[in-house]
């Protein structure tokens, strides 16, 4: 995406991640912020969700490899300069609500009035119609709440069905989204000459990644699929185990009849592939509650790491389930450079996973997000100002 320039009025994560894969790929992403308050992301160093003196990587990650310029867009003179940024740029990436876009004089209308071939990219909570378009929305609420996923995954015994696996899991894969709906509309421009609207929603996100439990509830009639437990599993070769080191291992074996022998065998229990109550897939499933608790015997009689030795060469399918740190160190995230070493505004050292894909067998460029307004002044020279005029602008407030 050498060549192509995004605008993003956007702040928090859903939407900038998308602007944040596009700078992998090559784009120049102009950040807009405002002067004196910047992304509110930036201010979590001080809510405690981010370590005393280390990286805000809260920030970092959906703002890696942007340029920042912070102009306020409630003044006329910043309204204007952000207009001559849009006449450079072929992508306009926003997640103000419909209100706020009116108010700042930002809606699809505004913008292609200065470039009608630009690309307006909408992200939001719900969509953009409804009663509830102008509502904002979190990752916990608009993906994982609304969709039924939450209520899907989380224990019965809890008691309350808000169970996530951590912060901006659906916003990272929402802004993946988006980045490939801008690729795509940048190529429908270069085919055929329109520039189209773009519009993507956490809850759109949501119900997509819960489409076949969503559909299979409708088919079959059921409020919410049955959940399953390790100690009731239908299918043993599904399921998960806990090691003698409380570890787990997750087996995904669906052809049971193919891998139940091997897997028998690297258990130590040979004599049971013949066992009558395990001699065929129908068996086993009859008999199911049986072999999970064989199975549940033979895993714990060996930490992880004995596991990872012993089941290195089968050939169905499993994995040790690891903790987020052991990510960085798996031989093949290494072995695939799917992790990035960077050093933040301040010098400090960090990590932070790439986009998911890679072009010629090779990473995205992924670098370190802006410090607040750190790129304002370059972007506007490239845009026609001069040094004066810059200087004006900063004392009268519109830009930092």
């Amino acid at each position: 995406m050498n060549g192509i320039r995004v605008v993003e009025v956007a702040a928090w994560t859903y939407v900038p991640v998308a602007g944040a894969i596009l700078t992998e790929w090559g784009a120049d992403v102009v950040k807009i912020e405002h002067p004196e308050t910047g992304d509110p992301q930036r201010g979590l160093v001080s809510s405690g969700l981010i370590p005393a003196g280390g990286v805000n990587h809260m920030f970092e990650l959906p703002n890696r490899g942007k340029r920042s310029v912070a102009l306020d867009l409630k003044s006329q003179e910043g309204r204007d300069l952000l207009m001559k940024i849009v006449a450079t740029a072929d992508v306009f990436l926003t997640n103000f609500r419909p209100a706020a876009r009116k108010k700042l004089r930002i809606d699809v209308d505004d913008v292609r009035q200065h470039n009608d071939k630009i690309i307006y990219v909408r992200g939001s909570a719900a969509g953009q119609l409804g009663e509830e378009s102008e509502r904002g929305g979190y990752d916990m609420t608009s993906f994982w709440a609304r969709s039924g996923a939450s209520d899907n995954v989380s224990p019965d015994e809890l008691g309350y069905a808000v169970t996530m696996p951590g912060p901006a899991y659906g916003d990272t894969l929402g802004g993946l989204t988006l980045a490939g709906a801008i690729s795509t509309a940048l190529f429908h421009r270069e085919r055929t000459g329109e520039a189209l609207e773009v519009d993507g929603s956490l809850l759109a996100l949501g119900a997509w990644a819960m489409g076949a439990t969503i559909a299979g509830s409708h088919a079959f009639g059921l409020e919410r699929y049955p959940k399953t437990v390790p100690a009731t599993a239908t299918n043993p070769l599904v399921n998960s185990y806990r090691t003698s080191d409380d570890r787990s291992i997750a087996l995904v074996m669906l052809e049971s009849d193919r891998f139940f022998p091997e897997l028998m065998h690297v258990l130590g229990s040979p004599e049971l592939i013949e066992d009558p109550r395990f001699a065929s897939h129908s068996l086993r499933g009859q008999n199911h509650l049986d072999l999970v608790q064989v199975l549940s015997d033979g895993f714990a009689k060996k930490t992880l790491e004995e596991w990872r030795s012993a089941l290195k060469d089968i050939d169905g399918s499993w994995a040790a389930v690891q903790t987020p740190r052991e990510v960085l160190t798996d031989p093949q995230v290494e072995a695939n450079n799917y992790v990035a070493d960077l050093t933040d505004a301040g010098g400090t050292d960090f990590k932070l996973v790439s986009a998911p894909v890679q072009f010629n067998g090779a990473p995205g460029e992924t670098r370190r997000a802006p410090g607040h307004g750190e790129h304002t002044d370059e972007v506007l020279e490239q845009i026609g100002l001069t040094m004066d005029e810059i200087v004006e602008l900063k004392v009268c407030g519109a830009i930092l």
